[in-house]
């Protein structure tokens, strides 16, 4: 009998002991999905902050910017300090911005415009 108590109190310590440690706090892990809106946003972000930084270490870029009496360190740093949606707005922006192309198209109108002109003048 005193060898079954021995056992049963050692059993009896180790389960109270096994409850006091399952029974504390402890934090749980919480997982969640990422959107894939998410994700894109993070890599274009950086890949837009690249192409915006070597399109400022280019040289007719910085000497536009000093024409413009703007120091090129100081617009890398304002560059550094944008959002990552911000950072990918101004990239979309400069690329979709046309680079001499309305010039071409207004000359063309105007070429359009003076020859109806002569050409109802002619007419009438």
């Amino acid at each position: 009998m005193k060898s079954i108590r021995r056992h049963v109190q050692t059993v009896g310590i180790i389960m109270a002991v096994m409850m006091i440690l399952i029974s504390t706090p402890h934090q749980v892990a919480l997982a969640a999905l990422i959107d894939t809106e998410t994700v894109l946003t993070e890599s274009n972000g950086q890949e837009s902050r690249d192409y915006l930084k070597q399109l400022l270490a280019r040289e007719d870029i910085r000497s536009a910017l000093i024409a413009e009496g703007i120091d090129p360190a100081e617009a890398e740093a304002r560059l550094a300090s944008l959002s990552e949606m911000e950072i990918i707005e101004l990239a979309d922006q400069i690329e979709s911005l046309p680079a001499g192309q309305d010039a071409f198209g207004l000359v063309i109108a105007v070429l359009v415009i003076v020859i109806l002109v002569l050409v109802i003048m002619k007419l009438m």
